[in-house]
């Protein structure tokens, strides 16, 4: 009891100090978010700040052995249960929605990734655990990732440093660029955009930041449901990556005598594997209110929905008749005619109706009333709520006479 009591006398000074800076940095973070990027959350996440005042902490004063403990204690154990407890995020009807498209684009983008590092490094003065580290950073889940592979390959503190910095900066590059890239690039299509920035964008901060971006600008709720989920997904790829490069690391010493994998197996893997799976056995056991009435059955329905709304237009009378123009013969309509839009989607809904007219894209709210004559081409674009988008154009005439 004594010696149990010593410990934890040794321990505490240096898990206060971390949780001290951890607290810190969740200041600076939600300050970040509120003054500086004004939403909901900082693209700068807690974890690359606390490791920022750790390394300033650490070369402004001298840290003296009474701290040094409990620091390795929180670093070697209390590092691991915080990863364990990244699983409990991941819900199975997520992963249902949209595991199937991202755990290959996943896979593919994990695997591009390390066998661009593996070129580079013979290239560049790179050392390998240090290559480790950004392949980690930059393939699944940011300073988090690099965090929780360092102790597995005994990664140095510069080498840390240098990674996370490697990844934030570029990381936050993409956070701000991406957005506007998936648009054009997607043609304004969510599931692809949504997929896209989840995939691509290292930290699971930056890719909320991101999401909320698109959304922000092209008013498009799915893509940062999409890409949120996608970097959950992507996430639980440290249940591969840490035992992987655990193994290439120490590889050679499996010639030692009774040095197995098992020596080399971060135990802590299995148990980010079982929140994942208590999560979704909690989801799925009825739940008690306090006065003991019971949680009826849910169900939930899983919808594929490939096929773009379909759209529909009319005037608010025939038309005076037909006029040739440039090889086509186009209806000529009263000046002050009412021209109404509309879209059919079965499957998941109609979410937004647009258009151009006259090089200008506008929210279509209710019936164009058209006075001014001359010849039109309108172009509309309509948007389901998974994403899907289809287009429809035409040309008409405003005018008195055919």
């Amino acid at each position: 009891m004594f010696k149990k009591y010593k410990f934890l006398k040794i321990i505490l000074p240096g898990i206060a100090l971390a949780v001290l800076i951890s607290l810190i940095s969740q200041g600076i973070n939600e300050l970040l978010a509120l003054q500086i990027f004004e939403t909901k959350k900082s693209p700068i996440s807690t974890v690359l700040i606390a490791i920022l005042l750790g390394i300033l902490f650490g070369n402004t004063f001298n840290i003296k052995q009474s701290l040094t403990v409990g620091l390795d204690f929180t670093q070697k154990y209390i590092l691991k249960f915080g990863i364990i407890l990244l699983g409990i995020r991941l819900s199975f009807i997520d992963f249902l929605k949209f595991g199937s498209l991202a755990i290959p684009l996943i896979t593919i983008c994990i695997i591009g990734v390390l066998l661009i590092i593996k070129v580079l490094v013979k290239r560049f003065p790179i050392s390998s655990k240090m290559s480790y580290l950004i392949a980690m950073g930059t393939s699944v889940c940011g300073a988090t990732a690099i965090v929780a592979t360092a102790p597995v390959i005994n990664a140095k503190k510069t080498e840390i440093a240098y990674a996370i910095a490697n990844i934030t900066l570029f990381g936050v590059i993409a956070m701000l660029v991406y957005p506007y890239f998936a648009e054009w690039y997607f043609n304004g299509k969510s599931l692809e955009s949504g997929l896209f920035l989840g995939t691509s964008i290292h930290e699971t901060a930056q890719v909320a930041a991101a999401g909320l971006i698109y959304d922000q600008q092209f008013d498009s709720p799915e893509t940062l449901n999409v890409a949120t989920v996608t970097k959950l997904i992507r996430n639980t790829f440290l249940v591969i990556l840490i035992p992987f490069f655990s193994f290439i690391h120490n590889k050679n010493k499996f010639k030692q005598k009774n040095y197995t994998f098992k020596n080399i197996f971060p135990l802590f893997v299995l148990g980010f594997v079982g929140m994942i799976i208590f999560r979704n056995l909690g989801d799925n056991i009825f739940s008690i209110d306090n006065v003991n009435n019971p949680q009826t059955p849910n169900m939930s329905k899983v919808v594929v929905d490939n096929t773009p709304p379909e759209i529909y237009h009319h005037f608010s009378n025939t038309g005076l008749g037909k006029r040739a123009s440039e090889d086509k013969n186009l209806t000529v309509y009263f000046p002050g005619s009412r021209l109404f839009l509309a879209a059919s989607d079965k499957k998941s809904g109609t979410r937004t109706i647009s258009y151009k007219l006259g090089g200008v894209l506008k929210k279509y709210k209710g019936p164009l009333e058209l006075w001014k004559k001359g010849q039109y081409t309108i172009k509309i674009f309509a948007k389901d709520r998974v994403g899907n988008l289809s287009t429809k154009e035409f040309s008409f005439i405003i005018g008195n006479k055919i």
